[in-house]
């Protein structure tokens, strides 16, 4: 069974899964990495979810504010073994109600074109393909979402 924890970026828990998140990355990204990761400091989030199997962190995904009504969605990762359990998709929807309970209606994001996993679950979750945005305008091994909620 999957637990979900609202939390901050100061979780011991958060962090590690970040550190996992980033080693992975730097293996699909290759010489890429260095420009995304940038974009994907963590002191800053306020927004994180964590979640749990049987006490154990399995996965992660945070938001920040983006623009008056619109957030993105940061920091999405699940430990390899623990793939394929729609943990992810879980993490998104608690995501998506804690930004709607804050008022934002939209949702924006980036993943990088090499992570089809990534882009199947932002389309299953009704997310749509945008024109890349801000530092990624131009960036080829970039795909920006967004999903505006009613």
């Amino acid at each position: 069974m999957i637990s979900l924890l609202r939390t901050t970026s100061e979780h011991p828990d958060f962090i590690e899964l970040v550190k996992l998140l980033d080693a992975y990355l730097a293996i699909i990204d290759g010489v890429e990495h260095s420009f995304y990761a940038q974009f994907n400091k963590i002191d800053m989030l306020k927004n994180v979810v964590i979640a749990y199997e049987n006490g154990k962190a399995v996965g992660c995904g945070a938001f920040k504010p983006f623009e008056t009504d619109k957030v993105e969605m940061k920091r999405m990762f699940v430990k390899e073994e623990m793939r394929g359990k729609k943990i992810a998709s879980q993490v998104l929807i608690e995501l998506e109600h804690w930004a709607a309970e804050l008022g934002f209606h939209q949702y924006v994001l980036e993943t990088g074109i090499r992570q089809s996993a990534a882009i199947a679950l932002y389309r299953k979750s009704g997310y749509q393909i945008i024109p890349n945005y801000g530092q990624y305008i131009g960036i080829e091994n970039s795909v920006c979402f967004e999903k505006k909620v009613i």
